[in-house]
């Protein structure tokens, strides 16, 4: 009894399921990149904020002094695009006064490029000469 052939039909498939399937998996490679990406910019934001905010909170510091430092630590580890729009102010929470600065950068949505305000950070600290 002879077997029977293997179906003609099938034959180059492999070739067209593999270019599939590459592409699925680098698209997802991709966007996972990208919220990666997303996500460092914003911790970044958020540490150079803190930072700021602790600066100028300092007994002998003001609020323009944070916001200087904020946007000299954004343009030193990402990029001075990220911090053109950067605010301080006194706020007062629970009876005590708080520097707040806060921070609206771009969303990096394709690589870096990305809508502007896209985050908007905050980092605060209490002030010492209270």
């Amino acid at each position: 009894m002879a077997l029977p052939k293997a179906r003609g039909h099938d034959s180059g498939s492999a070739v067209a399921d593999f270019v599939l399937v590459a592409a699925l998996v680098s698209v997802l490679f991709v966007a996972v990149l990208q919220v990666g990406l997303a996500l460092y910019v914003r911790n970044t934001l958020i540490a150079c904020a803190a930072e700021g905010a602790r600066l100028g909170a300092r007994a002998d510091g003001d609020p323009t002094q944070g916001v200087a430092r904020t946007r000299e630590l954004i343009a030193s580890s990402l990029s001075a695009r990220y911090s053109r729009d950067v605010t301080a102010q006194v706020t007062e929470v629970d009876g005590v006064q708080v520097l707040s600065v806060r921070v609206l950068a771009p969303l990096p949505v394709i690589g870096p490029l990305g809508p502007d305000r896209g985050f908007d950070v905050v980092g605060r600290a209490f002030l010492e000469r209270q």
